[in-house]
Formats: structure tokens, sequence, C-alpha cells
């Protein structure tokens, strides 16, 4: 589409295809919609309360009330925001857009109890956390659990391949493909486990958090009850108490470091496969139509997973920002939070984009066999590891230096040099049988 050309934003524009799945919850029309929800569920908290002024109203009057945001249309945002050019407040504007639609339910006696008592806080605080919480059951549960299924699947099938390891980047003791796999798995379900256990905490007290408003209106009622009630059964969020005037943020950031450290572990994932690629392991499926290199004709770029890398570092720039910010606020509060908080869905699609790519590419790896083979057999040497242990199990003299100097002595170490050591040795015949059966390609560990 044309618009997406002069977006400032990659992810509203090259990449919007890609992150739209996410504008239901963090564009400036979710917000809108989220907020309009949370006024809506408010109110008919207020009814069920049962306060005198609302005791005309019942449970039959919820679904045309519950209708105002359900069937909300893109005429009707943007009518809240023509209204805010008049208000020059967002949440405002949400609260007359409301009362307009009340007037048009016959609830025109009914007006001063939309946004009774509240201040704009009381909105974003259980708004924001809201839409956060279902873009992670939504969209970003799915999605790397989509991932990790696709990861899973090439670990069985790539179990039995044994591939000379590397630590410090030189040749170390030889371990399975499948199996390095699999510990990306189980540090990325790991941190997912910790992500869903963090509460979407939500803040509702009024203007300095202490239902003031509330209490001298209504003196009687147990605000703090009503409160918690409403944030944890109506809206399905943890209520905060308590507060400032707004949410301390203290679970937020900690959502946001959990997701940054699983975007730090797919960083780690996504170099790996990169190095696993230039190193010949992996080639990489050819669309004869696509171009590698605009002036080498024979490369195929592992781009898509240098996409992910790059992306998954911006994201995490924005969620280290976030998480470092947002608990921090003067006082009983400033509006910082509220400026930073409009981008919380840009490190959400930056992450989003390079699951994406991640995916993509993992589709392209075609496994080199032939070169998983010739690394080990060019590495003979790994197996002294092995040889040493089995001569300590037999308390052999010295069996670590023996290995040493044998390793040390030659640049290159055969298959023949093994073996010709393992003749030296005085040992018995089925000790030395059992050495010669070691190779690099079966010393790969449980």
């Amino acid at each position: 589409m044309t618009h997406s050309l002069f977006a400032i934003s990659p992810i509203d524009g090259r990449y919007q295809s890609k992150t739209k799945a996410l504008s239901p919850y963090f564009s400036e029309a979710a917000l809108i919609k989220y907020r309009v929800r949370v006024e809506i569920e408010y109110f008919i908290a207020l009814i069920e309360l049962g306060i005198q002024p609302l005791k005309h109203l019942n449970s039959s009057n919820f679904d045309e009330l519950r209708s105002i945001y359900l069937n909300m249309s893109d005429e009707e945002v943007q009518r809240v925001k023509e209204i805010e050019q008049t208000t020059n407040h967002d949440v405002k504007a949400v609260e007359y857009f409301i009362k307009e639609a009340f007037q048009k339910l016959n609830l025109s006696d009914c007006l001063e109890f939309v946004h009774f008592g509240l201040t704009s806080q009381d909105i974003n605080n259980t708004a924001i956390p809201l839409s956060i919480k279902e873009s992670l059951n939504e969209v970003y549960f799915t999605e790397i659990e989509q991932l990790l299924n696709n990861l899973n699947e090439l670990s069985v099938q790539w179990s039995a391949i044994p591939m000379l390891a590397r630590t410090h980047g030189q040749p170390a003791s030889p371990t399975r493909l499948g199996k390095e796999i699999d510990v990306f798995i189980e540090r990325i379900r790991q941190q997912l486990q910790l992500l869903r256990s963090i509460p979407n905490a939500a803040k509702f007290g009024g203007a300095t958090g202490n239902f003031n408003a509330h209490k001298v209106a209504f003196p009687n009622e147990d605000w703090i009850n009503f409160g918690k009630t409403f944030v944890e059964q109506k809206l399905g969020l943890h209520h905060s108490f308590p507060t400032t005037q707004i949410e301390h943020y203290d679970h937020l950031a900690a959502q946001f470091d959990s997701l940054k450290r699983i975007n730090t572990i797919l960083i780690d994932f996504c170099r790996d496969v990169w190095s696993y690629i230039s190193m010949d392991y992996f080639k990489q499926k050819i669309n004869k139509n696509e171009v590698g290199s605009s002036a080498m004709p024979h490369k195929v770029n592992p781009i898509d997973f240098e996409n992910a890398e790059g992306n998954l570092g911006i994201a995490n720039a924005i969620f280290e920002h976030l998480s470092a910010k947002l608990p921090v606020s003067r006082l009983q509060r400033d509006l910082t939070d509220s400026t930073v908080l409009r981008n919380v869905g840009v490190p959400f699609s930056h992450t989003l984009i390079a699951l994406n790519s991640i995916q993509k590419g993992l589709q392209k790896l075609v496994l080199n066999a032939k070169q998983f083979e010739a690394d080990l057999e060019n590495n003979w040497a790994v197996v002294a590891e092995a040889i040493q242990t089995i001569l300590r199990r037999e308390n052999y003299p010295n069996p670590y230096e023996a290995l040493k100097a044998l390793t040390r002595k030659n640049n290159e170490i055969s298959e023949n040099a093994i073996k010709e050591f393992i003749n030296t040795l005085e040992v018995s015949d089925t000790i030395k049988k059992e050495l010669n059966a070691i190779t690099p390609s079966n010393y790969t560990g449980v």
C-alpha cells in the first residue's frame, strides 16, 4: 500500500504486514477501545454495587452498555479523536464520547457516573496492562510456541547428527546437533515459565490512590474491596494497592526484563546458526528469483537470522529503557510514564518481526552432512579427552600429561597418530580395543 512508503517507522512501513497482528492491542485506536472498555465495565460495576443513583439500572442494561465498546466502529474511534481536539485530553475525550453514547441509549440521567471519582490513570493503568496481557496471550505466546515447535521438530530430526563442538572457537569434545538445539528450547521454556508467572498488575484507586472522591461521596462503601474485585474479577488483572496516582510498574518492568532475556537467548541462537552457515554446516534453499548480493551473484546470505538479530536488539534497547524508567516517578506522579508507554507496542513489534524471520530462516536450512563428517574426521585430537579419562579409570600413570604431549607436539592429530599412540600404551588388549573403538563421531556423550 502506498501509505506505508511514507511511514517513519519500519514497523508501520516495510514490516507492516508482519506487525499488523499487534495493531488491535497497541495502536492508538486500540488504546481508545481499551479505555472505553474499562470505563464501561467500571460503570457496570457501579450498577452491580447498587449505589442509590443507579438503582434503576440492572443486568438487563449490560448488553447495550457493552455494545458501546464491543461494536465500536472506526468512525466512532475517530469521533473520540475529534473530541480530543477540543479537550486536549485523551481520557476526557473518551468520557465525553461515552456520554454521547449514553444519551443515545436514553441514559442521560447517568452521565455523571461515567468516569465517576476516577483519575485518568485509573483508566490508563488498567487499559494498558490489559492490552499487554491479551497481546501476550493471543499473539506473542502463540508465535513463540510455534517457533519452539519448529525447533523441537529439527531437534528430533537431527538428534543423531554428531557435530564437532567449539569452545573458545576451538575444536572441543563432540556433541550432537539436536542436543544443541535442545539447549535453546529449554532456555526459552524456562524463561517463558517465569514470564507467565509475573502478574499483569493494574492500579485503580482515584487521584492519589486512596479512593478519596469515592469515599467522600459514598462513605459507607468498601471501596478498596470494590477496586480489587473490579480489577481482578472484571478485568482479570492483579490489583496493585496501595499506589500513588499511578501503577508502580514493578511487575510490568519484570515482564519487559523477562521478554528481553528471551530475546537475548534468541540473539544467541541467531548468531550460532549464522556461524554454522558460515562453516558450511548448513546450506540454504535457493529462491531463483531472489538476489543474495547486488555485486556477487553466487551469494546466498543468512539474511533472516541477521534481520532477526537486528530487530531483537532494537526491541531489547526499548524494553530495557521501559523497565528502567517506568518504576521511577517523582512524588505521587509525573507524566514521563505516559509518554514512554505510548511506545510499548514498538518492542513487541520488533520482537514479532524477529520471530517471523527466525522461522523463515529455519525453513531454508539444508543440512550439509558431509561438512559435519569432515570436521570431525579432521579433528581426531578431540578423542584425547576420552582416552585419558579411560586411562585414569584404569589408574594409568599421568595419562593427561601423556595425551597433552601427543597433541601438542603434532600440528595435526590424525586417526593413525591416535592408533599408534594407543598401541604404545602398557595396557591390556581389552583396554586397547576399547580405546580404539572411540572416534570423533561416536564420542558424543549421553
